[in-house]
Order: structure tokens, then sequence, then C-alpha cells
């Protein structure tokens, strides 16, 4: 049988002569029975501050499982995302590169046609330069024949002053046309 404070209250003993005092029994049956119940009231209260704390040790436990659950999810976000910035970075900077090399690409083609221009152009001053002297030589030549020509007619002191004065400075004529 359990011990509870009621039955220690309550519970009877047998008289005999020389028993214990009756009311000093009965007094300290009723000092057992109410620190017992007093530790049955306590112990009570500590079993549901017992159970109140497990439950937030439970909740605690979700809360952090939570937070680690969180943390890593963050950490592998951070780790993905970080990754996929160095991996956009490297192709921008390929990109950036391979359009550097097409750059410096089409300015050596461009240099190379405009140098190749320039000497065409060179080529075609010196054959019209070429032309031009054939052309001042040729009519000069033609206008001291036709000089030479009218000039018989004339005397010949007249004759040695004009070819002096006709001496024509070709170089001078096709710098003047340029």
């Amino acid at each position: 049988m359990k011990l509870s404070p009621l039955l220690i209250k309550k519970q009877e003993f047998e008289k005999s002569m020389r028993g214990y005092n009756i009311e000093e029994v009965q007094a300290f049956l009723d000092k057992v029975a109410s620190e017992m119940e007093e530790l049955i009231n306590e112990k009570e209260a500590l079993e549901l501050e017992i159970e109140k704390l497990n439950q937030k040790a439970t909740e605690f436990q979700k809360m952090e499982k939570n937070l680690q659950d969180t943390l890593i999810k963050a950490q592998d976000s951070s780790t993905k995302t970080l990754e996929s910035t160095k991996k956009q970075t490297s192709l921008l900077v390929k990109e950036a590169e391979i359009k550097a090399s097409q750059i410096i690409e089409n300015a050596k083609e461009s240099a190379d046609q405009i140098r190749d221009a320039v000497n065409h152009l060179k080529e075609e001053k010196d054959l019209i330069i070429s032309k031009l002297k054939a052309i001042v030589n040729t009519q000069a030549s033609l206008l001291e024949g036709k000089v030479k020509d009218a000039g018989e007619e004339k005397k010949k002191v007249e004759k040695k002053d004009e070819r002096e004065n006709l001496d024509i400075d070709i170089d001078g004529i096709v710098d003047k046309l340029l």
C-alpha cells in the first residue's frame, strides 16, 4: 500500500496501557502528513517545471536545427553566388579580351589598308608628275621648233635673244600645277 498524507492522518492505532502518548503520536502523524503533502506538492510542481523545461528544450532544439539548416542554406547560397560571380567575371574578361583582340586586328587591317592606299596614291602622283613633265617637255619642244621656224625669217641676232628667253622651267610649271 502506498502512503499518502490522508492515510497518515487517518491512521489509527490500538490503545494499550503502556503505549505511546496518543496526542504525541497524533501530532507526529499530522506533522509527517503535512510534510509529506508539501513534498508531494513540490514534487508535482517540479515535475510540471521539468515538463515545461523539456518542452522549451524541444522548441530550442527545433529552433537550433532550423537555424543550422538556414545557416547551411545561406552558406551554400553564398558559395554558389560567389562561384557564379567568379564564372561571370571570368566570362566577361574573356569576352573583353576577345573584343580587344578583334579591335586591334581591325585597327591593324585598317592601318594596312590606309598604308596601301597612301602608297598607291604616291605612285599615282609620281606617274601623273612624270606624265605632266613629259607633256610640258613635248610642248616646250614644239614651241621651240615653232619659234625656230618663225625666227629664220628674222635676224640672227634676234634669234639668239629669243632662244635665251624661251628657256622653260619645267619643274616650276609642274610644281605650280600641283
